[in-house]
């Protein structure tokens, strides 16, 4: 039978060393370890030389160099001089898998498909070098990094490593050197649903250590402060047969003829209903998986080959690498933050408001910055009920020890209710989340600007209203700044920061390093209507709803809108953010724009229904609820619209409110509204945000006679 690794002896890796010759290498650096039975051990550690903020990364260059060293230790064993290899990483990191940047210079898909091959032969000589391999996982481990682990005999964690996964779904690819035939294989078919697909689109979730462990992804667990020593000492004992690894889902164990299937099809009824079958990785993904109950490993392998072959120089994953390098990169330094010196401390935070949007900023501002936070609202029953909730919520959160005992009663104490709006005095830094409406907004900052210092900061979480109209009224509108959080607040990364023409540069910093300490990613953008995201929702939404009333079943615009692949149908959308929110943001809009954007008078009569439209189990709307069919009866025209006509109304709208957004300079490049998409709407990696969708389906062509990227960003030419 050929072997994982033999199926590879003839090919010809050199195409990679020319494609991607600025590798950063990671060495494999070899010393031998005499184990306290005498056997010698030895031990690979894969460096780059760097620190620990520039993880081991595995290239070409490394993978060959790797593979010549286990090449070596292969023939030391066979001579007798070695009993076990060990591979392990440098402190706090194993590796990070392929640098995900260089697989968009490989040029071609043979080349791709070259980088799985070479993937497959280098860690498929893990199992055979005739001696047992250990991996000892002493720190982060993705990818590539969990698959030299998946390669090996056996495996242990640190119990302080960072993190654990295999994320390539999430990146619009799948895990392509033997993680998809080996996973499965190794924990059984449920486990590994959960770690390669479901894991990955769940905001790319990671594995703890030991998680890792209950999965049987590890075979031991052991603390930081000897973990290597304890590992060897564990492997020592292995090879001498005093310790016998039990794992519960050996080959043999795992049930394949019934469960197997009946969980992929599961799987595939889930990611039908959640995400629609735009995406190609996780259905790729969940093939492989499925594949995995039968065949050898060679086959298993020639599979992940020919797989992320295809992915790997496809649309989507060029658009989720745009994605994923404005996620790690241009969201963590804001173009337009001021300089963080200009910045007020924040010693005390405000907050306008005891509602639910007021609680939850009070539980974030509480947590993070750690700060005494007061609310205040109209009477003392609704302050209680403020204060109650979030103390509830610490509660919650150190029942599930998120937070020790002492933390939790030290949050509970900072925060304050009153009516007593004397109390903002030493306020810093006050958001208010009272009514969407300016003269609510403008009474209440009139109210406290006479009481805080004259260089405290003011912040409005208006979802589209005008920041400088809220401002209009006050003695000194430069303290004022946009401060708009998306919902749920807690989960939602972003946070919009709007300028207007008065904003100081203390303000605006302030803003930028709050936001920064609250943990959320924030874009600046002009004090323009809806800001960013909204506007461009209010365009999805507008269009949606001129269908309908043209006379378009709903259910069939809510699957117009999915060659768009994102997270939900558009009036899915509605009724998670509140069709009264919806309401007021389209009439805004209208206001604004009436030649571009649509709004109808029955959208604030279906608001004040109990429920709107009805759902399946996987919460897609269906239909509209015998209440609301009522209500737009009649208004509903006879002409509906064709799928593609809906699809090509939107993507062409889109293209046009975004080149219009960027020449009015709402934000400074199309890079900012895509980075806004992506946190605040749950945008898909696949589209890269909007504009390199746009441009790919001839859209922006057709708005503005051009692409908002030069060359448009797309796969690689087969």
């Amino acid at each position: 039978m050929t072997t994982a690794r033999g199926q590879y002896d003839d090919i010809d890796f050199s195409p990679l060393r020319a494609a991607l010759d600025d590798e950063v290498i990671t060495h494999s650096r070899v010393r031998d370890i005499r184990l306290p039975s005498g056997k010698v051990m030895a031990l690979i550690t894969l460096d780059n030389g760097r620190d620990h903020t520039r993880p081991n990364t595995l290239g070409p260059a490394t993978m060959l160099q790797l593979g010549e060293t286990l090449d070596a230790l292969k023939a030391r064993a066979a001579a007798g001089e070695i009993h076990a290899v060990g591979i392990t990483g440098k402190q706090y990191i194993l590796a990070a898998g392929a640098d995900l940047s260089d697989i968009g210079k490989l040029g071609s898909k043979e080349n791709a498909r070259l980088i799985a091959q070479l993937g497959h032969k280098v860690f498929g000589q893990l199992s055979e070098l005739g001696v047992p391999s250990f991996a000892f996982v002493n720190g982060l481990a993705l990818g590539g990094g969990l698959e030299i682990a998946l390669n090996s005999t056996y495996r242990t964690v640190d119990a302080s490593a960072a993190a654990i996964a295999l994320p390539e779904v999430f990146l619009g690819i799948i895990p392509g050197w033997g993680g998809a035939y080996l996973l499965p294989n190794l924990i059984g078919i449920e486990n590994a649903l959960e770690v390669v697909i479901s894991n990955p689109l769940k905001q790319n979730r990671m594995l703890k250590p030991q998680q890792a462990f209950d999965y049987g992804i590890v075979d031991a667990i052991f603390p930081a402060a000897n973990y290597l020593e304890d590992s060897l000492a564990w492997a020592d004992a292995v090879l001498a047969g005093r310790i016998k690894v039990q794992r519960k889902n050996e080959p043999g164990k795992i049930e394949r003829l019934t469960k197997w299937p009946i969980a992929i099809k599961m799987a595939r009824g889930m990611l039908e209903s959640k995400i629609g079958t735009v995406p190609k990785s996780p259905y790729a993904a969940l093939e492989l998986l499925d594949k995995a109950k039968s065949g050898t490993k060679a086959e298993g392998f020639a599979r992940e080959d020919e797989a992320l072959a295809e992915l790997a120089t496809g649309d989507q994953f060029a658009a989720s690498m745009y994605a994923f390098d404005l996620v790690q990169k241009r969201a963590k330094r804001p173009v337009g933050a001021p300089d963080k010196e200009l910045a007020k401390k924040v010693t005390k935070v405000g907050i306008i408001g005891a509602g639910l949007m007021a609680s939850q900023f009070a539980l974030l501002f509480v947590r993070k910055l750690q700060v005494p936070v007061l609310i205040t609202d109209l009477d003392q029953a609704r302050v209680d009920k403020g204060v109650s909730y979030i103390h509830d919520e610490i509660g919650k959160l150190e029942a599930k020890g998120r937070l020790d005992g002492d933390t939790a009663n030290k949050l509970r104490a900072l925060v304050t209710g009153t009516t007593d709006k004397s109390l903002y005095a030493d306020c810093d830094f006050v958001i208010e989340a009272v009514f969407e409406e300016v003269g609510v907004k403008q009474q209440v900052f009139g109210e406290i600007e006479q009481i805080i210092a004259e260089d405290a900061i003011l912040a409005t979480n208006t979802s589209s209203l005008s920041v400088q109209e809220i401002g209009a009224k006050l003695a000194h509108p430069e303290r004022l700044v946009g401060f708009h959080f998306f919902n749920p607040v807690a989960v939602m990364p972003l946070i919009e920061i709007v300028k207007t023409p008065e904003t100081s540069g203390a303000a605006l910093s302030t803003a930028f390093v709050v936001a920064k300490n609250l943990g959320k990613n924030a874009v600046l953008t002009a004090d323009a209507p809806g800001f960013v995201v909204n506007r461009l929702l209010a365009k999805v939404m507008g269009e949606a709803a001129r269908a309908v009333y043209e006379g378009t079943p709903v259910a069939d615009v809510e699957k117009a809108f999915a060659p768009l692949g994102l997270p939900m149908g558009p009036f899915q959308l509605i009724d998670l953010v509140g069709w009264k929110v919806a309401a007021h943001v389209q009439d805004t809009m209208v206001r604004a724009f009436p030649e571009r954007f649509y709004a109808n008078e029955n959208f604030h009569a279906l608001a004040e229904l109990p429920e709107v439209v009805e759902k399946d189990k996987g919460g897609r709307v269906t239909g509209w609820t015998k209440a609301a069919e009522r209500v737009l009866k009649p208004a509903v025209g006879s002409s509906p619209a064709s799928p593609d006509e809906i699809l090509r109304r939107v993507q062409d709208g889109l293209a046009q409110e975004i080149k219009i957004m960027l020449d009015e300079g709402v934000v400074p490049e199309v890079e900012d509204i895509d980075l806004c998409l992506i946190l605040g709407a749950g945008w898909p990696f696949i589209d890269g945000g909007a504009s390199p969708y746009l441009d790919r389906e001839g859209a922006s062509e057709r708005a503005f006679g051009d692409t908002f990227h030069h060359p448009v960003i797309k796969g690689i030419a087969g």
